[in-house]
């Protein structure tokens, strides 16, 4: 009855097509410089102006900065449609937390761009009794112009019960994010990325390895640059998060995919995201405080076309007891 009188937003009443408010957000360099912080991401590209050799100089934003910049919101998509999201809910809290995400671009997003977003219920299914809900959240700049879109999915309900805190934790310690991550500056040089002509199917990409701590992953859950903030959830309560499917608190999907970007861009230009790229990640196991993933990947395909060139990736984030933490594929773009 009390879930009745909160007209709860369970998967029963989420409908294809609800929609939710459209946001306007405008890129800065301190907003930019922040979420590279928060990335762990030293590249100086993303710190200030003029370093960047594409664009002009441009200070452009890391490419998944996109579910920051326009964020999916689903608790305002669920107020906006007369329902109360099920993490926002006085008598049945709980989280619909991520499944999996597929970003695409257009173009870049770079400081003094102003985006606006728009998000919508795109589909729901049934798959082996867990419940899913896909949100589709596109961003067109000033120019009206669409720069990007993703494709982000939700477990509404899962069939599997809850999943088991490791008994051997991580014991990683990454250093406290500064201004300058890792006390270090990282000078991209176009030497280092890979050629299109050098390629060929099960070429290795660069390898990144990462880790989380909690002090990191509660600064990534406040940072917001629209919407209301969620102050009690799965990466930041322990509490809370031990009544939801991880047993504990995680670091987010939208994190994994920033470090995901950031070991692409070892190999790949930014405009191989920009002119037409995409990236789709799928969750597998937990990334909690304590661990370090390995991202690791390789070249699966390749195609001349006349509009450019494309590779195709595939990429399996590993963390230190050998379990797959998520895996990936991604669509870049090389210039002609």
């Amino acid at each position: 009855m009390l879930d009745q009188q909160e007209n709860l937003w369970d998967y029963d009443a989420v409908e294809v097509g609800q929609a939710g408010p459209t946001t306007e957000v405008e890129i800065t360099e301190e907003n930019i410089a922040e979420y590279a912080l928060l990335a762990q991401n030293p590249d100086p590209r993303f710190q200030r102006p003029g370093v960047s050799r594409e664009y002009d100089g441009a200070m452009l934003a890391m490419p998944t900065m996109v579910i920051t910049y326009a964020p999916l919101m689903r608790e305002e998509i669920a107020e906006a449609n007369g329902f109360v999201a099920q993490e926002r809910s006085n008598t049945n809290r709980h989280q619909t937390p991520f499944a999996k995400c597929e970003i695409r671009w257009w173009g870049p997003v770079k400081a003094g761009d102003t985006i606006t977003g728009s998000r919508r219920v795109l589909e729901k299914y049934d798959r082996r009794g867990s419940k899913f809900v896909t949100f589709r959240v596109e961003a067109a700049n000033q120019h009206g112009e669409k720069v990007a879109e993703y494709d982000y999915t939700c477990i509404f309900g899962y069939a599997q019960g809850s999943k088991s805190v490791p008994q051997i934790p991580g014991s990683a310690e990454p250093q406290p994010l500064t201004g300058n991550p890792g006390g270090q500056e990282l000078a991209m040089s176009s030497s280092a990325l890979l050629s299109f002509d050098a390629l060929s199917e099960e070429t290795q990409l660069a390898q990144m390895s990462i880790s989380e701590s909690q002090e990191i992953i509660n600064r990534k859950s406040d940072f917001r640059l629209s919407g209301e903030p969620n102050p009690i959830n799965i990466h930041n309560n322990e509490e809370f998060a031990r009544q939801n499917i991880f047993s504990g608190t995680v670091s987010s999907g939208p994190a994994a995919m920033s470090y995901l970007d950031q070991m692409l861009q070892i190999s790949f230009p930014l405009s191989a995201f920009y002119q037409g790229g995409q990236l789709l990640m799928r969750a597998i196991e937990p990334f909690r405080a304590g661990d370090t993933v390995t991202f690791q990947g390789e070249v699966t395909a390749q195609n001349a076309e006349s509009a450019g060139r494309i590779v195709e990736c595939r990429i399996k984030g590993i963390n230190q007891r050998g379990d797959l933490v998520n895996l990936s594929d991604a669509k870049l773009m090389l210039s002609v």
